[in-house]
């Protein structure tokens, strides 16, 4: 079986999704979404990428959707969309990957699914974001898009919110506003892959921001209950195939879930656990294909 792998670019998670594919018979093929082509009219709809047609593949395996133009982001999603529509199982599914990619979003779904979520405003105003400020005190200001720590400041005084705002607003951005939460230095990434917590790391870092890709550092955690449940519960409400849940404990004891990460690296808690990541989302991946 030939399996799509649509990315960025190639490199270490796509060699390591190639190399579990054909540790059990099966073909990888990494495309990039630029190449995408949509055809329409007499002879029905196709999706090509480098001349690959990719519903004659088992599956599309969806990894990092590249920085480009509105017009292009939708073009690459409505193409998901598409391919899974006409019957191409998807992994992870397109309407899994916008609710995931959009901080809104993803926060509103946990929220609604009963999962902890620190206090957080959104707003298009920067009088607005000002007034957050001032209610919730120490906040965290994140973009809406963007991951591995990018674009996120910590205002903790009224003259750096005026200027942090300030700035946004001559950016026509959109202001997410979040309490900041009393820690100790460390969250929990959590993996889960097919309903199961596979692994999880705990990342520490002198600062406010844990990120591994910001300079944290990871060492394997075996999770509670609750906390596998929580990893688990925040997988099911954005409807995720696999996700790295981010659990952040606070002193006071209550765990919030931060964030669910639908494209999510893998690589720190691979290091750190030493466990197969790939082979775990590549299992997944076919088992969705036989029960097709």
């Amino acid at each position: 079986m030939r399996i799509a792998i649509l990315a960025a670019r190639q490199g270490w998670h796509t060699d390591q999704l190639c190399r579990a594919l054909v540790g059990r018979g099966h073909e990888g093929r990494v495309l990039p979404y630029e190449a995408l082509v949509g055809r329409f009219g007499n002879e029905g709809a196709s999706f090509a990428a480098a001349g690959e047609e990719l519903a004659s593949c088992g599956a599309v395996l969806a990894r990092i959707i590249p920085a480009g133009s509105l017009e292009q982001i939708v073009f690459r999603v409505d193409a998901l969309h598409a391919l899974e529509e006409r019957g191409v199982p998807v992994v992870n599914s397109p309407r899994t990957i916008e609710r995931t990619v959009d901080k809104l979003w993803t926060t509103a779904l946990l929220e609604q699914a009963g999962l902890r979520v620190p206090e957080t405003v959104v707003c298009e105003s920067a009088d607005a974001a000002l007034a957050a400020f001032r209610a919730l005190g120490d906040v965290i200001v994140k973009p809406l898009f963007g991951s591995m720590g990018l674009g996120m400041v910590r205002v903790t005084d009224e003259e750096m919110a005026f200027r942090v705002f300030r700035t946004l607003e001559t950016l026509r951005g959109v202001y997410y506003v979040q309490r900041t939460i009393d820690h100790g230095g460390c969250d929990v990434r959590a993996f889960v892959v097919g309903g199961r917590v596979i692994g999880a790391i705990e990342r520490s870092a002198p600062g406010w921001k844990t990120n591994l890709a910001r300079g944290g550092r990871a060492r394997t955690v075996t999770l509670s209950p609750e906390r596998t449940e929580l990893a688990l519960a925040a997988a099911r409400a954005v409807g995720a195939d696999y996700a790295g849940v981010d659990l952040l404990p606070a002193r006071d004891g209550t765990v919030y879930v931060v964030e669910v990460n639908g494209i999510p690296g893998w690589r720190g808690l691979q290091e750190a656990t030493s466990l197969d990541v790939a082979a775990a989302i590549v299992e997944l991946l076919i088992g969705r294909v036989a029960r097709q």
